[in-house]
């Protein structure tokens, strides 16, 4: 059994496209479509077969490419453990993080590993929800975000809980609602609502302020960038979600808790099974749950 060719079925799998997973791999879709034939034929089973214009993994592909992770992660132990025996873990970790976890996550990681064999490269990342995982084929630590601990993707996955990390409504400070101390979903129904793209997780709050309140939000607009979400609030546009830890003091605009309504997010890491078996990986890790828990 080739590990090449189980390694091909999970990127497969993971990545849904020959295409996709020759860009990922730096080979042409001929050669990928060729070594599956070669797998096909070692196997001595169908592999793939037709689903519209695109090829999809058959039942024989599917439990080889699950089977392949646990090879995966069975080799990444061993090579832990023989690391073990070394000095501390050493190379190279990639980290791509959500810019608004990572504005509190990262600079410490950095500085913390700034003399490690352990070399951290960061990319931020600002996806929807469902992405997250995808993101993990190509990096060894994804930290992400979601309404709660188990997301949907949770079984394609190893997910860790880093933090959670509380929601506040954000108002101009002219706000009628200003003043309060907490909000409940009815004190909101009706407002002008500057509101985060579709899927994305704290359009879930909005929903559930919606849903107990029976009274719409406007939503004016949909952004990805909380800096801009926070200059929009303060200039009287409309009101928002924000996260407690990154929200910044400013004059015109003051951050209320939300009292009814489930308003906090788990700030999530994120892998393939693997990658988090191995030293380093495992370390840094390790780094960020720590950072995470002085962070509460």
């Amino acid at each position: 059994m080739d590990l090449r060719h189980l390694e091909l079925l999970r990127e497969l799998a993971d990545r849904g496209t020959i295409t996709a997973v020759a860009e990922a791999t730096f080979r042409s879709p001929s050669a990928v479509s060729q070594q599956l034939h070669t797998a096909e034929r070692a196997f001595g089973v169908p592999l793939v077969e037709p689903d519209g214009r695109r090829l999809r993994l058959t039942r024989a592909g599917q439990v080889l490419a699950a089977g392949a992770v646990g090879v995966a992660v069975t080799l990444a132990q061993v090579q832990r453990d023989l690391d073990a025996l070394q000095d501390e873990p050493a190379g190279a970790v990639s980290v791509a993080a959500l810019p608004s976890a990572a504005e509190y996550l990262v600079p410490p990681l950095l500085m913390g590993r700034a003399d490690s064999p352990i070399r951290i490269e960061v990319a931020d990342e600002d996806v929807s929800e469902a992405d997250f995982a995808t993101r993990a084929a190509d990096h060894d630590i994804v930290i992400g975000h979601s309404l709660t601990d188990v997301p949907p993707w949770a079984d394609r996955v190893a997910v860790e809980v880093l933090v959670r990390e509380p929601l506040d409504v954000a108002l101009p400070v002219g706000h009628r609602l200003a003043g309060r101390v907490g909000l409940t979903a009815a004190d909101l129904g009706g407002e002008d609502w500057i509101g985060v793209p579709l899927g994305f997780p704290f359009d879930t709050v909005r929903i559930a302020i919606e849903n107990r309140s029976g009274a719409a939000l406007n939503v004016v607009q949909r952004l990805r960038d909380n800096r801009l979400v926070e200059a929009l609030v303060a200039a009287g546009l409309g009101c928002a979600m924000l996260p407690r830890f990154t929200t910044r003091p400013r004059p015109d605009l003051v951050t209320i808790p939300l009292t009814d309504v489930r308003s906090e997010r788990s700030i999530l890491a994120l892998g393939r099974p693997d990658r988090f078996a191995r030293a380093a990986v495992r370390a840094v890790l390790d780094d960020l749950h720590a950072i995470g828990a002085a962070q509460r």
